[in-house]
C-alpha cells in the first residue's frame, strides 16, 4: 500500500523587493531597441510623428542614409507622393493619414498603401505599411510600423 506523507511549513509572506530594470522600460523603448536591429523593415515613431527608430533596411528602403541620419525627422516629411499618374508630393492633410500616424490618433491597427520616392531620379516605390500604437502605461507613447514593397 502506498504511504504518501504531508508536511506544511510556515505561511508565505512575500518579501519587499527592489523592482528591476525592465519594470522601468516602456514599451515604445524596447520596441525602438528591437527594430534598430531588426532586419525586416520596421521603424518607431514617437507620439509626436518623429522618427525615435528605424532599421537599417528601412532606412535603405526610404532612402534615409545610415539610420541615425533620420532619427527625430518627422515620419510625413517623407518622400511620400500620391497615387495620381503624375506622382505629386502627397500634402500635408493627407500625409497625416498615413498607416503610422492613423495608429496613434486612433489607437487602434491601422494599414494601408503608401507610395514613397527614395531618391530623386529613382522609380517611385509602393508599400503596404501595417503600423500598430505602442502603449505608454495607460496611454499612447508612439507606434510600430512594418513595411513590405508590393511587387507588380
Amino acid at each position: 500500500m502506498a504511504h504518501v506523507e504531508l508536511s506544511l511549513s510556515g505561511a508565505f509572506v512575500p518579501q519587499a523587493r527592489t523592482p528591476s530594470e525592465a519594470e522601468f522600460v516602456t514599451s515604445v523603448e524596447r520596441w525602438s531597441m528591437a527594430v534598430a536591429a531588426a532586419d525586416e523593415p520596421c521603424l518607431v515613431i514617437d507620439i509626436d510623428g518623429l522618427i525615435i527608430a528605424v532599421s537599417p533596411s528601412c532606412s535603405e528602403l526610404l532612402g534615409l542614409g545610415k539610420p541615425v541620419e533620420a532619427l527625430g525627422r518627422p515620419v510625413t516629411s517623407l518622400n511620400l507622393l500620391d497615387f495620381t499618374a503624375n506622382a505629386g508630393r502627397l500634402e500635408e492633410p493627407e500625409a497625416d493619414n498615413i498607416p503610422p500616424m492613423l495608429a496613434l490618433r486612433s489607437e487602434r491597427l491601422a494599414r494601408g498603401l503608401i507610395r514613397v520616392l527614395p531618391r530623386t531620379g529613382e522609380t517611385p516605390l509602393t508599400l503596404d505599411a501595417i503600423s500598430t500604437p505602442l502603449m505608454a502605461g495607460d496611454r499612447i507613447g508612439g507606434a510600430l510600423t512594418f513595411l513590405s514593397p508590393v511587387r507588380y
